[in-house]
């Protein structure tokens, strides 16, 4: 009898704290509001990244602002500078990222030329050190439907299965002032769900605009991509949480100034912080 209750006691505690081992040597998937402070990401695995990584990345307009806040961010020699470097194509010392070198973005309603577009990319032998493919929205999911995310969803999956070697990353779309019970937090909740319950690396777009640095919230409050948001509840975006947090804060201190396609500075800026962590957790950084 006693032999019978130390197994259940084994098992109960394998059930409440599963992971518990796990998290120590696996890297981080989800890369959202809380992964943006670059300086809990050791030295060491951001040169791992930019020795390793070979990054093909797809997108329009709003996945341009990693891309310009990374730029930003290099050049800003207070925050960094060299040590972020990157560079569209294989440079010594840089982060290799194929900018655009897919064309167009996810599109719309279960649309696939980005997966065509992807294959053939990889198919080619030029393009043979490639091992990361990340793919931005820009409004695809505000109309999107739950069949059209899934269509998403497994044409990701089956690219995962059809080329093992190299890591894909999903996205949520950019915010669009519909709030917590609009269509795009809908779609994007159904894209979360997918990421985590199957281990998938998430770029989480949306969750990173939805708050500022000091950590208040504002998907609830009609934010929108510009960060504009409706302070009062009267309906009308009448503030924006960027430009009030640039200009209470030092410039090239606190923010540095870079263009933010449809946006603010600031959060091309965040854009670019969290990219650093996506860029040091596929290149096997665990968080610790």
């Amino acid at each position: 009898m006693n032999k019978i209750k130390f197994v259940l006691f084994l098992l109960i505690v394998g059930f409440l704290f599963p992971s518990c081992e796990k998290n120590e040597d696996q890297p981080i998937n989800v890369i959202d509001n809380s992964s943006l402070d670059l300086s809990k990401i050791p030295t060491e695995w951001i040169n791992t990244a930019k020795a390793n990584l070979h990054i093909a990345y797809g997108h329009t307009s709003h996945g341009s602002q990693l891309i310009s806040g990374m730029t930003g961010l290099m050049n800003w020699e207070e925050g960094g500078g060299d040590l972020y470097k990157w560079n569209n194509g294989d440079m010594d010392g840089a982060l290799d990222i194929r900018d655009q070198i897919m064309g167009g973005d996810l599109g719309h309603n279960g649309n696939l030329d980005w997966e065509s577009s992807t294959r053939s990319l990889l198919d080619d032998d030029r393009n043979d050190d490639i091992n990361v493919v990340i793919w931005s929205w820009c409004g695809g999911v505000s109309d999107n439907t739950e069949d059209g995310i899934n269509i998403y969803l497994n044409a990701m999956n089956q690219l995962e299965i059809d080329y093992p070697d190299v890591k894909f990353v999903y996205m949520t779309g950019h915010l669009d002032g519909t709030g917590v019970e609009g269509n795009l937090h809908i779609r994007n909740e159904q894209i979360r769900k997918y990421c985590k319950d199957n281990n998938k690396f998430l770029y989480d777009f949306a969750d990173i605009e939805s708050y500022d640095p000091e950590g208040s919230y504002y998907l609830d409050k009609m934010a929108n991509d510009a960060c504009d948001y409706d302070s009062d509840d009267n309906g009308s975006r009448d503030k924006n949480w960027a430009t009030d947090w640039q200009d209470s804060h030092v410039e090239n201190v606190d923010w540095y100034n870079c263009y933010s396609a449809h946006s603010q500075p600031l959060n091309a800026n965040r854009k670019a912080y969290a990219a650093w962590y996506l860029w040091a957790s596929l290149a096997g950084w665990s968080g610790n």
